[in-house]
């Protein structure tokens, strides 16, 4: 097992950062821990680099105590989400730095620092400054100069938060190739829900400093445990269980709220048995599909996804009516946190 969480927790005054929290994350795999700001989510990867250490709990790296190690004996690389690059320093010299510390043959060093600019894709720009490479330039040689040691656990803290979102999605992918070619344990952390679950094997989803479901992407959006998963991982329409839409299909909900995905609302033109009347009071076209916002006639609004082609065959405009009804909807007993025993991740 390449990361064993047990039960830690983490205080900063009163604030609880981390609670009782115990995650498993199996060597080799790709995991991202996932949630809004002030989950814990940050703190829980300070705590398994070392960088903090837990007020209760331990933390094991490839099957060994390391709770108390240092930093420099987890075998860890790590990368901020602000490079933190040595700016008088060549794209090579950034990379080489830690093969110098560790006082690596020069011969060796050379090797392996072209070895990563062919990794990365930056050939031919070992002698520039970061100051001369585009952010995402930089955020690669961050993460090849994390590699250089090989280290046995790669953990990355937003590593594309200060990008913009083009460049972000090119290095997701970059990113999810570079993991599956050096096989090295990887955990990063994020808040953006697109970004886990395209690049990760498994999702950690925390809130409030505790785990609230862990799985891969398709379990977390088709089987959520709680709302907060529900509301997190994907769009969402909440609407009370009293909601006309739900009444005429005779849904019975576990709770006061219904949770219903915008693609799982159906728009025909004719009324059927199991439709309700709405007015189409918006439509937003987002290129690969069209968002509609409908309004029934309880007054209560929510937003569908339609296809370009289910859009073109309805031929909508605002202010038409149409009749809607759910395909799916989910709701829950209680809105409670979901944590989990430890289970293996990845």
């Amino acid at each position: 097992m390449g990361i064993v969480v047990d039960n830690v927790s983490k205080q900063f005054g009163d604030f609880a950062a981390v609670d009782r929290v115990s995650v498993e994350i199996k060597t080799g795999s790709l995991v991202a821990l996932l949630g809004p700001s002030g989950s814990g989510k940050s703190t829980l990867l300070r705590l398994i680099a070392g960088l903090e250490l837990p007020d209760s709990g331990r933390i094991f790296l490839t099957g060994r105590d390391a709770t108390f190690e240092s930093v420099q004996k987890r075998g860890i690389g790590f990368v901020f989400q602000h490079y933190a690059l040595f700016k008088h320093l060549t794209v090579r010299q950034n990379i080489a730095f830690g093969l110098e510390i560790a006082k690596m043959p020069s011969a060796k060093v050379k090797r392996r620092v072209e070895e990563l600019l062919e990794l990365i894709q930056l050939q031919g720009l070992g002698n520039r400054y970061p100051s001369q490479l585009s952010g995402g330039q930089r955020q690669r040689v961050a993460l090849a100069r994390a590699l250089a040691l090989e280290p046995q656990v790669l953990l990355l803290d937003e590593p594309f938060g200060a990008l913009d979102a083009k460049v972000r999605k090119d290095l997701r992918s970059w990113l999810r190739n570079l993991h599956d070619t050096v096989h090295v344990t990887t955990v990063f952390v994020t808040h953006d829900q697109e970004e886990a679950m395209e690049v990760s094997d498994q999702i950690v989803v925390m809130n409030h400093g505790r785990v609230e479901q862990i799985g891969s992407p398709s379990e977390l959006y088709d089987n959520p445990a709680s709302p907060f998963v529900m509301s997190f991982i994907g769009p969402v329409n909440v609407l009370p269980s009293s909601a006309a839409i739900f009444q005429r299909i005779g849904y019975q909900p576990q709770g006061h709220e219904v949770f219903l995905r915008p693609h799982d609302v159906i728009i025909e033109l004719q009324p059927d048995a199991t439709t309700v009347p709405a007015t189409v009071c918006r439509i937003i076209h987002l290129g690969w599909e069209i968002q509609v916002e409908v309004t029934l006639e309880d007054g209560q609004t929510f937003t569908a996804h339609l296809s370009r082609e289910q859009f073109d065959r309805l031929q909508l405009r605002q202010q038409q009516q149409v009749y809607v009804k759910p395909k799916e909807a989910k709701s829950f007993v209680a809105q409670r946190s979901f944590a989990p025993a430890p289970v293996a991740v990845g």
